[in-house]
């Protein structure tokens, strides 16, 4: 039987119920709203399902940091949800936090809904980039709030940054390694985006923090990506969701910001492999490479950048791509 495609109806609560101000974060920027309506939770959810056809639909609470908003509006936003699940208008029901924010009263409280997966802002395995980042809580926070929603049959996204202040590729290797050790089936994987009205920008300015470029962001979160596949644990995202404020720059102070993230991370990763096996072969020179169907993109690279890169480094004379069942490298 064919799977149904899976939806998610994203409500953005910004910066509710979060009175920490992380050196990264403006929620304006990340989810394009200045203010939260509770009045407008309906119309959102309706407008989505007008428009989900066949596919499987999940109200999903993300932004700022849920389990932190004040209970009432908490549980009231839970009951309006709770009641397109009873309608089956919904599956199930999935929001963000922090890990300081998750203790057994709030999972008692989750439990009497349709809560089915929490995601979690991990960010760093590392207290020094934790502290840093002015995150406001610790590594014991995270490996105790991981625990506790495992415990009680969640679903855990795991959720981290690459370049974050202080952070280097070991101790995000590190992060995503323990995400997987602290039982994540999914997680998202975000490269940092220097926004405007941040401490960050302080930091930048004040000589603190060296924004990464762009191959230094793409390098890392494709290592990061190859420790959760090697564990398999999907990554739901690579990158912000790229709305109008990031599209147009307007948001962005300094460093490297693209919309297609997760395409250049993919890319870069099948360069790794695509390198690996060419230089296997015996003195190749013209050599064709046969990649699974709709991945022909990511193979070749955005703008062709891994055929160009693999045909200098390896000295190729010709390097051709075509789609099939499996990877493959054959020489001529």
């Amino acid at each position: 039987m064919k799977e149904k495609k899976h939806i998610n109806i994203p409500i953005f609560i910004p910066h509710l119920g979060c009175p920490n101000d992380c050196a990264f974060c403006n929620q304006r920027s990340i989810s394009g709203r200045t203010h939260f309506d509770i009045w407008d939770v309906r119309r959102q959810i309706e407008d989505a399902l007008s428009t989900a056809g066949e596919r499987e639909s999940e109200i999903a609470f993300f932004g700022g940091s849920f389990t932190g908003i004040d209970r009432s509006l908490m549980t009231s936003l839970l009951d309006i949800a709770e009641e397109y699940v009873k309608a089956g208008k919904v599956g199930s029901i999935r929001l963000s936090t922090r890990p300081d924010y998750v203790d057994e009263e709030i999972l008692d409280i989750l439990g009497k809904y349709s809560v089915k997966t929490i995601e979690l802002g991990i960010q760093s395995a590392s207290d020094k980039v934790l502290t840093a980042s002015k995150r406001g809580h610790a590594l014991s926070d995270t490996v105790n709030a991981c625990k506790l929603i495992r415990e009680r049959g969640f679903n855990l996204v795991g959720q981290m940054m690459i370049g974050l202040p202080s952070s280097d590729e070991k101790s995000e290797i590190e992060t995503a390694k323990l995400i997987c050790e602290l039982g994540a089936s999914e997680a998202r994987i975000y490269p940092i985006v220097i926004l405007k009205n941040t401490h960050l920008v302080t930091m930048v300015e004040n000589g603190e923090y060296t924004p990464l470029t762009e191959s230094e962001l793409v390098s890392r979160s494709a290592s990061v990506l190859s420790v959760f596949r090697e564990n398999g644990v999907k990554v739901l995202r690579i990158g912000l969701h790229s709305g109008t404020e990031l599209n147009s720059g307007d948001e962005i102070a300094c460093g490297y910001y693209h919309p297609a993230m997760g395409e250049l991370v993919e890319g870069e990763l099948y360069f790794r492999e695509l390198e690996k096996r060419i230089t296997a072969l015996e003195s190749p020179k013209t050599v064709t490479v046969t990649v699974p169907r709709g991945d022909l993109s990511k193979a070749i690279g955005q703008n062709g950048r891994n055929r160009a890169r693999l045909t200098e480094k390896l000295g190729l004379v010709a390097l051709k791509f075509k789609e099939g069942t499996d990877l493959s490298v054959e020489k001529e």
